[in-house]
């Protein structure tokens, strides 16, 4: 019979057998990818953070995006998924697309310390962490039990697609293509960013459903779909190296914008559309009146 000592020691043989390396270690770049940004952000003094800066910052911060999408499938395909990795994952993202843009957004404007759009800004962004972290435990929570049909949707916007919408509509505003045109005042360009980060926050704990690029497939039968799909993705890389602001916040809000107007079309169709069915924004959960506390 083993002693408690031995126990303890095969529990935990067992569970690092079950940590994958090569999952952890892309893991664990896109979270390095999420703290260089902090660090390099943090270095910066308060209204220094101009466009080329941004810039640079928004193509760390998609890297670790794109760690965070192969991670998962490096995972799925060498049949190496944990809990210690799901775990990990969440840790990371939370910082990655949560903690990092918040220090980015409060970094790149000139708000007098202690004053008013200054803490308004602030809660803004603590908002958005909050949510974004709520929506990763949810994810989590939700991950491991069992689901009777596919989900080709998520439920609640992605991290990741709310950090790229929070950084690419602060790219914009500080970029030489809005000024130029449209000049707006430091509170001004605050207060939007407030109701962007307010709303990103908002839809990542709702419960609308959002289409996940995993699920996404294209049948190609026709020689002319191949070569319109070629000149599309021409186009987008050509746009990413000459107007990567105009492109970023285009794909990153697009997204958002699509995703509404399929929840909208069912909410107003109803039943009538089995094709958005999957699109219906799901019920809030209601607490069992017997697990409730008398008062």
């Amino acid at each position: 019979m083993l002693t408690y000592r031995d126990q303890v020691k095969q529990k935990k043989v067992g569970l690092m057998k079950k940590i994958y390396l090569l999952p952890n270690v892309i893991t664990a770049l896109g979270l390095s990818c999420g703290l260089f940004a902090i660090f390099k952000t943090n270095m910066i003094e308060v209204g220094h953070v101009n466009q080329e800066i941004l810039i640079t910052l928004a193509g760390i911060l998609i890297l670790a995006a794109f760690a965070d999408v192969l991670d998962g499938t490096v995972a799925r395909v060498m049949k190496a998924d944990s809990e210690f990795g799901g775990v990990f994952d969440c840790l990371s993202d939370g910082i990655t697309f949560g903690v990092a843009p918040s220090v980015i957004i409060l970094k790149s404007l000139s708000l007098e310390i202690g004053s008013f759009m200054s803490m308004m800004l602030t809660v803004a962004v603590m908002i958005y962490a909050v949510c974004g972290v709520l929506r990763l435990v949810r994810f989590q929570v939700d991950s491991g039990i069992p689901s009777e049909g596919k989900n080709k949707h998520f439920t609640g916007l992605p991290i990741p697609m709310a950090a790229a919408a929070a950084l690419s509509g602060n790219l914009l505003l500080a970029s030489h293509v809005f000024q130029d045109n449209i000049y707006i005042g430091s509170d001004t360009r605050a207060w939007l960013l407030f109701g962007q980060m307010v709303l990103l926050g908002y839809f990542m704990v709702s419960r609308w459903k959002f289409p996940s690029v995993k699920t996404l497939r294209i049948r190609v039968v026709t020689f002319q779909q191949v070569f319109i799909i070629v000149l599309f993705a021409v186009l987008i890389l050509y746009g990413i190296l000459h107007q990567f602001v105009l492109v970023f916040f285009g794909m990153s809000w697009g997204y958002l914008v699509l995703s509404w107007s399929l929840s909208l079309a069912r909410i107003i169709l109803g039943k009538k559309s089995r094709t958005l069915e999957s699109f219906e924004p799901e019920p809030e959960l209601e607490s069992d009146p017997d697990d409730r506390e008398e008062v």
